[in-house]
Protein backbone atom coordinates (compact mmCIF):
# COMPACT_ATOMS: atom_id res chain seq x y z
CA UNK A 1 0.00 0.00 0.00
CA UNK A 2 2.83 2.36 0.86
CA UNK A 3 4.39 1.75 -2.59
CA UNK A 4 1.06 2.49 -4.30
CA UNK A 5 0.77 5.77 -2.41
CA UNK A 6 4.31 6.72 -3.35
CA UNK A 7 3.65 6.00 -7.04
CA UNK A 8 0.41 7.94 -6.90
CA UNK A 9 2.30 10.85 -5.40
CA UNK A 10 4.87 10.67 -8.18
CA UNK A 11 2.16 10.74 -10.86
CA UNK A 12 0.48 13.70 -9.19
CA UNK A 13 3.80 15.49 -9.00
CA UNK A 14 4.54 14.71 -12.64
CA UNK A 15 1.11 16.01 -13.72
CA UNK A 16 1.62 19.21 -11.72
CA UNK A 17 5.04 19.61 -13.29
CA UNK A 18 3.61 19.24 -16.79
CA UNK A 19 0.90 21.77 -16.04
CA UNK A 20 3.50 24.16 -14.64
CA UNK A 21 5.35 24.05 -17.97
CA UNK A 22 2.47 25.84 -19.72
CA UNK A 23 3.03 29.59 -19.50
CA UNK A 24 0.22 32.12 -19.68
CA UNK A 25 0.99 34.99 -22.03
CA UNK A 26 -0.50 37.30 -24.67
CA UNK A 27 0.01 37.77 -28.37
CA UNK A 28 1.57 41.20 -27.90
CA UNK A 29 3.99 39.93 -25.23
CA UNK A 30 5.20 37.26 -27.64
CA UNK A 31 5.54 39.68 -30.57
CA UNK A 32 7.45 42.15 -28.38
CA UNK A 33 10.25 39.69 -27.59
CA UNK A 34 9.68 36.47 -29.55
CA UNK A 35 13.09 34.89 -29.00
CA UNK A 36 12.43 34.47 -25.26
CA UNK A 37 9.47 32.17 -26.00
CA UNK A 38 11.08 29.75 -28.43
CA UNK A 39 10.09 26.15 -27.69
CA UNK A 40 7.88 27.06 -24.75
CA UNK A 41 4.40 25.67 -24.18
CA UNK A 42 2.02 28.59 -23.73
CA UNK A 43 -1.63 29.37 -23.11
CA UNK A 44 -2.97 32.35 -25.06
CA UNK A 45 -6.40 33.93 -25.22
CA UNK A 46 -6.59 35.18 -28.79
CA UNK A 47 -8.75 35.77 -31.82
CA UNK A 48 -7.95 33.56 -34.81
CA UNK A 49 -8.58 34.76 -38.34
CA UNK A 50 -8.22 32.84 -41.60
CA UNK A 51 -7.92 34.90 -44.76
CA UNK A 52 -6.40 34.86 -48.21
CA UNK A 53 -2.80 34.27 -47.07
CA UNK A 54 -3.37 34.56 -43.33
CA UNK A 55 -4.01 31.98 -40.60
CA UNK A 56 -3.06 33.76 -37.42
CA UNK A 57 -3.87 34.87 -33.89
CA UNK A 58 -4.35 38.49 -32.90
CA UNK A 59 -4.38 39.91 -29.40
CA UNK A 60 -7.82 40.14 -27.79
CA UNK A 61 -7.12 43.32 -25.80
CA UNK A 62 -4.91 45.20 -28.27
CA UNK A 63 -4.86 43.83 -31.85
CA UNK A 64 -2.29 46.44 -32.90
CA UNK A 65 0.82 45.53 -30.90
CA UNK A 66 2.88 48.22 -32.63
CA UNK A 67 5.18 45.97 -34.68
CA UNK A 68 5.52 45.22 -38.41
CA UNK A 69 3.66 41.92 -37.91
CA UNK A 70 1.08 42.02 -35.10
CA UNK A 71 -0.02 38.40 -35.03
CA UNK A 72 1.22 34.88 -34.33
CA UNK A 73 0.97 32.37 -37.17
CA UNK A 74 -1.16 29.34 -36.31
CA UNK A 75 -0.35 25.78 -37.38
CA UNK A 76 -1.78 22.39 -36.61
CA UNK A 77 0.59 19.49 -35.88
CA UNK A 78 1.70 17.43 -38.85
CA UNK A 79 -0.94 14.91 -39.93
CA UNK A 80 -3.94 16.74 -38.45
CA UNK A 81 -5.78 17.07 -41.78
CA UNK A 82 -7.80 20.06 -40.59
CA UNK A 83 -10.00 22.10 -42.91
CA UNK A 84 -9.21 25.69 -41.87
CA UNK A 85 -6.29 27.74 -43.11
CA UNK A 86 -5.21 30.26 -45.75
CA UNK A 87 -6.37 29.74 -49.33
CA UNK A 88 -2.91 30.65 -50.65
CA UNK A 89 0.50 30.52 -49.01
CA UNK A 90 4.09 31.22 -50.05
CA UNK A 91 6.89 29.77 -47.94
CA UNK A 92 10.63 29.96 -48.54
CA UNK A 93 12.92 26.97 -47.95
CA UNK A 94 16.71 26.67 -48.31
CA UNK A 95 17.58 24.84 -51.54
CA UNK A 96 20.27 22.19 -51.77
CA UNK A 97 22.62 24.90 -53.09
CA UNK A 98 21.68 27.43 -50.38
CA UNK A 99 24.40 30.08 -50.13
CA UNK A 100 24.23 30.41 -46.34
CA UNK A 101 24.66 28.04 -43.43
CA UNK A 102 21.54 26.16 -42.37
CA UNK A 103 20.80 23.61 -39.69
CA UNK A 104 17.22 22.30 -39.60
CA UNK A 105 15.67 22.98 -36.19
CA UNK A 106 14.87 20.21 -33.75
CA UNK A 107 11.45 20.67 -32.17
CA UNK A 108 9.50 18.79 -29.50
CA UNK A 109 6.51 16.89 -30.82
CA UNK A 110 3.02 18.27 -30.26
CA UNK A 111 -0.05 16.02 -30.15
CA UNK A 112 -3.33 17.73 -30.92
CA UNK A 113 -6.37 17.05 -28.76
CA UNK A 114 -9.05 16.60 -31.44
CA UNK A 115 -11.79 17.41 -28.99
CA UNK A 116 -15.29 18.63 -29.73
CA UNK A 117 -13.99 22.17 -29.16
CA UNK A 118 -11.27 21.71 -31.78
CA UNK A 119 -13.68 20.30 -34.34
CA UNK A 120 -16.00 23.27 -33.81
CA UNK A 121 -13.05 25.68 -33.98
CA UNK A 122 -11.72 24.18 -37.23
CA UNK A 123 -15.16 23.96 -38.83
CA UNK A 124 -16.03 27.59 -38.08
CA UNK A 125 -12.76 28.94 -39.48
CA UNK A 126 -13.10 26.82 -42.63
CA UNK A 127 -16.44 28.37 -43.61
CA UNK A 128 -16.24 30.93 -46.38
CA UNK A 129 -18.46 33.93 -46.97
CA UNK A 130 -20.73 33.21 -49.92
CA UNK A 131 -21.70 36.14 -52.07
CA UNK A 132 -22.73 34.79 -55.44
CA UNK A 133 -20.50 35.64 -58.38
CA UNK A 134 -18.70 38.56 -56.71
CA UNK A 135 -14.95 38.07 -56.28
CA UNK A 136 -14.20 37.85 -52.56
CA UNK A 137 -10.70 36.41 -52.11
CA UNK A 138 -10.21 34.23 -49.04
CA UNK A 139 -13.23 35.70 -47.31
CA UNK A 140 -13.93 33.66 -44.20
CA UNK A 141 -17.36 33.77 -42.58
CA UNK A 142 -16.14 33.76 -38.97
CA UNK A 143 -13.28 34.78 -36.76
CA UNK A 144 -12.98 32.81 -33.52
CA UNK A 145 -11.84 33.85 -30.05
CA UNK A 146 -10.55 30.95 -27.96
CA UNK A 147 -8.06 29.80 -25.37
CA UNK A 148 -5.18 28.16 -27.24
CA UNK A 149 -2.44 25.95 -25.81
CA UNK A 150 0.53 24.99 -27.92
CA UNK A 151 4.24 25.15 -28.63
CA UNK A 152 5.72 28.47 -29.70
CA UNK A 153 8.39 28.49 -32.39
CA UNK A 154 10.05 31.87 -32.69
CA UNK A 155 12.88 33.88 -34.22
CA UNK A 156 14.28 37.22 -33.11
CA UNK A 157 14.18 38.65 -36.63
CA UNK A 158 12.37 37.05 -39.61
CA UNK A 159 13.86 39.38 -42.22
CA UNK A 160 16.05 38.12 -45.08
CA UNK A 161 19.83 38.38 -44.94
CA UNK A 162 21.75 38.67 -48.23
CA UNK A 163 25.35 38.51 -49.35
CA UNK A 164 27.05 41.15 -51.50
CA UNK A 165 25.66 39.52 -54.65
CA UNK A 166 22.11 39.71 -53.33
CA UNK A 167 21.76 35.98 -52.60
CA UNK A 168 19.66 35.09 -49.57
CA UNK A 169 21.99 33.63 -46.94
CA UNK A 170 19.75 33.78 -43.91
CA UNK A 171 16.10 33.94 -42.97
CA UNK A 172 13.71 32.72 -40.37
CA UNK A 173 10.09 33.26 -39.60
CA UNK A 174 6.91 31.39 -40.27
CA UNK A 175 3.72 31.60 -42.29
CA UNK A 176 3.25 33.55 -45.48
CA UNK A 177 6.57 34.81 -46.91
CA UNK A 178 8.18 33.53 -43.66
CA UNK A 179 7.27 36.98 -42.31
CA UNK A 180 5.89 36.03 -38.89
CA UNK A 181 8.36 36.02 -35.98
CA UNK A 182 6.28 33.48 -34.04
CA UNK A 183 4.22 30.38 -34.76
CA UNK A 184 1.92 28.50 -32.38
CA UNK A 185 1.64 24.77 -33.06
CA UNK A 186 -1.73 23.91 -31.56
CA UNK A 187 -2.11 21.33 -28.82
CA UNK A 188 -5.62 22.13 -27.59
CA UNK A 189 -8.37 24.70 -27.87
CA UNK A 190 -11.16 25.67 -25.45
CA UNK A 191 -13.68 28.46 -24.78
CA UNK A 192 -14.56 28.74 -28.47
CA UNK A 193 -16.52 31.92 -29.23
CA UNK A 194 -17.30 32.65 -32.90
CA UNK A 195 -18.08 36.06 -34.35
CA UNK A 196 -19.63 36.30 -37.79
CA UNK A 197 -17.84 38.87 -39.92
CA UNK A 198 -20.12 41.61 -41.22
CA UNK A 199 -20.04 41.79 -45.02
CA UNK A 200 -23.45 43.45 -45.32
CA UNK A 201 -22.18 46.77 -46.70
CA UNK A 202 -20.22 45.00 -49.39
CA UNK A 203 -23.07 42.65 -50.21
CA UNK A 204 -25.33 45.65 -50.70
CA UNK A 205 -22.78 47.47 -52.85
CA UNK A 206 -21.96 44.51 -55.09
CA UNK A 207 -24.70 42.98 -57.18
CA UNK A 208 -22.94 40.32 -59.19
CA UNK A 209 -19.59 40.26 -60.94
CA UNK A 210 -19.08 37.85 -63.79
CA UNK A 211 -15.84 39.39 -65.05
CA UNK A 212 -13.64 37.72 -67.63
CA UNK A 213 -13.50 34.11 -66.53
CA UNK A 214 -10.50 31.91 -67.36
CA UNK A 215 -11.06 28.18 -67.92
CA UNK A 216 -12.24 26.61 -64.65
CA UNK A 217 -10.17 23.44 -64.96
CA UNK A 218 -8.48 23.99 -61.62
CA UNK A 219 -5.12 23.56 -63.36
CA UNK A 220 -2.83 26.33 -62.07
CA UNK A 221 -0.85 26.36 -65.32
CA UNK A 222 -3.99 27.26 -67.25
CA UNK A 223 -4.44 30.18 -64.83
CA UNK A 224 -0.77 31.12 -65.16
CA UNK A 225 -1.12 31.29 -68.94
CA UNK A 226 -4.28 33.37 -68.55
CA UNK A 227 -2.53 35.74 -66.12
CA UNK A 228 0.46 36.12 -68.45
CA UNK A 229 -1.80 36.96 -71.40
CA UNK A 230 -3.74 39.46 -69.33
CA UNK A 231 -0.57 41.14 -68.00
CA UNK A 232 0.91 41.44 -71.49
CA UNK A 233 -2.25 43.18 -72.72
CA UNK A 234 -2.10 45.95 -70.09
CA UNK A 235 -1.16 49.47 -71.16
CA UNK A 236 2.42 50.53 -70.62
CA UNK A 237 2.90 51.45 -66.96
CA UNK A 238 4.82 50.43 -63.82
CA UNK A 239 1.77 48.31 -62.89
CA UNK A 240 2.08 46.41 -66.16
CA UNK A 241 5.77 45.75 -65.50
CA UNK A 242 4.93 44.35 -62.06
CA UNK A 243 2.08 42.24 -63.42
CA UNK A 244 4.28 40.75 -66.15
CA UNK A 245 6.95 39.86 -63.58
CA UNK A 246 4.37 38.38 -61.21
CA UNK A 247 2.73 36.20 -63.86
CA UNK A 248 6.15 35.08 -65.13
CA UNK A 249 7.59 34.19 -61.71
CA UNK A 250 6.70 30.51 -61.99
CA UNK A 251 8.89 29.76 -65.00
CA UNK A 252 7.70 27.24 -67.56
CA UNK A 253 5.57 24.20 -66.92
CA UNK A 254 7.64 21.07 -66.16
CA UNK A 255 10.74 23.20 -65.55
CA UNK A 256 12.03 21.50 -62.42
CA UNK A 257 14.90 23.97 -62.07
CA UNK A 258 12.82 27.12 -61.67
CA UNK A 259 12.98 27.03 -57.88
CA UNK A 260 9.20 27.40 -57.67
CA UNK A 261 6.83 24.59 -56.70
CA UNK A 262 3.04 24.76 -56.92
CA UNK A 263 1.30 22.55 -54.37
CA UNK A 264 -2.42 21.86 -54.15
CA UNK A 265 -3.88 21.63 -50.64
CA UNK A 266 -4.58 23.36 -47.37
CA UNK A 267 -1.46 24.89 -45.82
CA UNK A 268 -2.28 24.62 -42.13
CA UNK A 269 0.30 22.18 -40.71
CA UNK A 270 3.80 22.53 -39.25
CA UNK A 271 5.42 19.87 -41.43
CA UNK A 272 9.02 18.82 -40.80
CA UNK A 273 9.77 18.83 -44.54
CA UNK A 274 9.05 22.57 -44.75
CA UNK A 275 12.01 23.34 -42.47
CA UNK A 276 14.36 20.73 -43.94
CA UNK A 277 17.12 21.53 -46.39
CA UNK A 278 15.72 21.18 -49.91
CA UNK A 279 16.57 18.20 -52.09
CA UNK A 280 17.07 20.21 -55.30
CA UNK A 281 18.94 23.28 -56.45
CA UNK A 282 17.44 26.64 -57.31
CA UNK A 283 18.71 29.65 -59.29
CA UNK A 284 18.17 31.71 -56.13
CA UNK A 285 19.55 29.19 -53.64
CA UNK A 286 16.10 29.05 -52.05
CA UNK A 287 12.89 27.26 -52.97
CA UNK A 288 9.60 29.12 -53.29
CA UNK A 289 6.79 26.76 -52.27
CA UNK A 290 3.39 28.07 -53.31
CA UNK A 291 0.39 26.21 -51.85
CA UNK A 292 -3.03 26.87 -53.37
CA UNK A 293 -6.31 25.53 -51.97
CA UNK A 294 -7.95 24.29 -55.17
CA UNK A 295 -11.25 23.72 -53.35
CA UNK A 296 -11.59 27.46 -52.70
CA UNK A 297 -9.67 28.89 -55.65
CA UNK A 298 -11.42 28.35 -58.95
CA UNK A 299 -11.54 30.32 -62.19
CA UNK A 300 -10.98 34.04 -61.64
CA UNK A 301 -10.01 33.57 -57.98
CA UNK A 302 -7.24 31.12 -58.93
CA UNK A 303 -5.89 33.53 -61.55
CA UNK A 304 -5.80 36.33 -58.98
CA UNK A 305 -4.03 34.08 -56.46
CA UNK A 306 -1.43 33.18 -59.09
CA UNK A 307 -0.68 36.87 -59.67
CA UNK A 308 -0.62 37.68 -55.94
CA UNK A 309 1.81 34.90 -55.02
CA UNK A 310 3.85 35.61 -58.15
CA UNK A 311 4.30 39.23 -57.05
CA UNK A 312 5.62 37.99 -53.70
CA UNK A 313 8.10 35.70 -55.45
CA UNK A 314 9.35 38.32 -57.91
CA UNK A 315 9.77 40.99 -55.24
CA UNK A 316 11.65 38.67 -52.86
CA UNK A 317 13.83 37.44 -55.70
CA UNK A 318 14.69 40.91 -56.94
CA UNK A 319 14.07 43.59 -54.33
CA UNK A 320 14.32 47.20 -55.41
CA UNK A 321 18.01 48.11 -54.84
CA UNK A 322 16.92 51.57 -53.70
CA UNK A 323 14.91 50.28 -50.75
CA UNK A 324 16.22 46.77 -50.11
CA UNK A 325 14.00 44.03 -48.80
CA UNK A 326 10.59 45.55 -48.04
CA UNK A 327 8.69 44.67 -44.87
CA UNK A 328 5.60 42.44 -44.94
CA UNK A 329 3.25 45.44 -45.09
CA UNK A 330 4.85 46.70 -48.31
CA UNK A 331 5.07 43.23 -49.87
CA UNK A 332 1.38 42.65 -49.22
CA UNK A 333 0.43 46.14 -50.37
CA UNK A 334 2.32 45.72 -53.64
CA UNK A 335 0.80 42.28 -54.23
CA UNK A 336 -2.73 43.53 -53.64
CA UNK A 337 -2.20 46.46 -56.00
CA UNK A 338 -1.09 44.13 -58.81
CA UNK A 339 -3.91 41.69 -57.96
CA UNK A 340 -6.45 44.50 -58.17
CA UNK A 341 -5.04 45.92 -61.41
CA UNK A 342 -5.31 42.53 -63.12
CA UNK A 343 -8.79 41.97 -61.68
CA UNK A 344 -9.92 45.27 -63.16
CA UNK A 345 -8.29 44.39 -66.48
CA UNK A 346 -10.16 41.08 -66.54
CA UNK A 347 -13.48 42.92 -66.23
CA UNK A 348 -14.19 42.50 -62.52
CA UNK A 349 -16.65 45.09 -61.25
CA UNK A 350 -15.77 44.56 -57.59
CA UNK A 351 -13.00 43.04 -55.49
CA UNK A 352 -13.46 42.30 -51.80
CA UNK A 353 -10.77 41.23 -49.34
CA UNK A 354 -11.23 39.15 -46.17
CA UNK A 355 -13.14 41.03 -43.50
CA UNK A 356 -15.27 42.93 -46.01
CA UNK A 357 -12.74 45.46 -47.33
CA UNK A 358 -13.89 46.60 -50.78
CA UNK A 359 -10.73 47.61 -52.69
CA UNK A 360 -12.32 47.96 -56.10
CA UNK A 361 -15.76 49.16 -57.08
CA UNK A 362 -16.37 50.04 -60.73
CA UNK A 363 -19.11 52.50 -59.69
CA UNK A 364 -16.67 54.73 -57.82
CA UNK A 365 -16.17 58.09 -59.57
CA UNK A 366 -13.03 57.85 -61.68
CA UNK A 367 -11.36 60.76 -59.88
CA UNK A 368 -11.80 59.04 -56.51
CA UNK A 369 -10.78 55.50 -57.39
CA UNK A 370 -7.09 55.63 -56.47
CA UNK A 371 -7.78 57.29 -53.10
CA UNK A 372 -10.63 54.92 -52.25
CA UNK A 373 -8.56 51.89 -53.15
CA UNK A 374 -5.58 53.15 -51.15
CA UNK A 375 -7.75 53.86 -48.09
CA UNK A 376 -9.42 50.45 -48.22
CA UNK A 377 -6.10 48.65 -48.68
CA UNK A 378 -4.49 50.52 -45.79
CA UNK A 379 -7.46 49.68 -43.57
CA UNK A 380 -7.26 46.01 -44.54
CA UNK A 381 -3.51 45.72 -43.99
CA UNK A 382 -3.65 47.41 -40.57
CA UNK A 383 -6.87 45.94 -39.21
CA UNK A 384 -7.48 42.84 -41.28
CA UNK A 385 -4.02 41.39 -41.94
CA UNK A 386 -2.52 42.86 -38.71
CA UNK A 387 0.45 44.43 -40.50
CA UNK A 388 1.93 47.87 -40.00
CA UNK A 389 4.79 49.98 -41.32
Amino acid sequence: MKRVLVLAGLFVGLACGLRAQVMDTTVCDVIKKPESFDGKMVRIKGTVFAGFDEFAIKDVADPNCGFPVNAIWLSYPQGTKGKAGPVALLTIQPARNFAGKYTPPTRAAVTLDKSKDFKQFDSLLAQSHQKGADLCLGCARYEVTATLIGRLDTVADPSFKRDSAGKIIGFGGFGNMNAYPARLVLQSVADVTPKEIDYSKNDDATKGDAGMQPPSSGDPWVSIAFAQKLAAALGASPAKDQAVKAAGAYGKQNDHNSGVSIISGTANEAADRDEALGTKDSPDGVLFNCTLNSDRLQGEALARAIVHMGEHISEIREPDPQRGDPIAYVLESDAWVVTTVTAVASGQKYLTLPGGYLVWNSTWPEADRNDKMADALKDFLNNGAQLSR
